[in-house]
């Protein structure tokens, strides 16, 4: 197998990858009530991320009972994570022709940064917290912008063929 090829599998696997991380994200945006359950079993009681889980537990709960049309945005987080899902399978079929996609996905994840700060600030979210969303923005950037350099390498080998 040449360096294109091998290029080209790497790429591919990244943007698998991504993809699934994508759809597992967007699945987890459905059913909140058994996640946040769940993860409650994992923290000591006096734990700030215990106290943290069940707070929002109960207010997922309590606007579930009295305003569940609210919740109707969960629906569409999820639906907006398998559209982007969807948009990189462009790259996968053709990723020069396509690398405006990884382009768009690398700004996306920078723009998570100061969301999650001012969003974050303005409703409460303890700075743990949107450390962590953060951290799905500087992962997402790192994991994109190796397949973007890998994508640019395969470019660069085209043209000296």
């Amino acid at each position: 197998m040449d360096t294109k090829e091998k290029i080209m599998k790497q790429v591919r696997f990244i943007l698998v990858m991504f993809i699934i991380a994508l759809v597992v994200s967007g699945a987890t945006a459905i059913p909140v009530d058994p996640q946040l359950s769940y993860l409650l079993r994992w923290f000591p009681l006096e734990t700030p991320a215990h106290q943290w889980i069940s707070r929002v537990l109960h207010a997922y709960r309590e606007v579930n009972e009295k305003h569940p049309f609210l919740l109707y945005g969960y629906d569409w987080l999820a639906f907006a994570h398998f559209i982007l899902a969807i948009l990189f399978t462009g790259p996968y079929r053709d990723p020069v022709r396509n690398i405006w996609v990884i382009e768009f996905g690398m700004i996306s994840c920078v723009l998570v940064l100061p969301l999650a700060g001012i969003a974050g600030y303005f409703r409460g979210i303890p700075l743990g917290w949107q450390l962590i969303d953060c951290s799905f923005g500087i992962v997402g950037f790192a994991v994109l912008f190796t397949c973007y350099q890998l994508i640019k390498k395969y470019i660069l080998l085209q043209n000296i063929n």
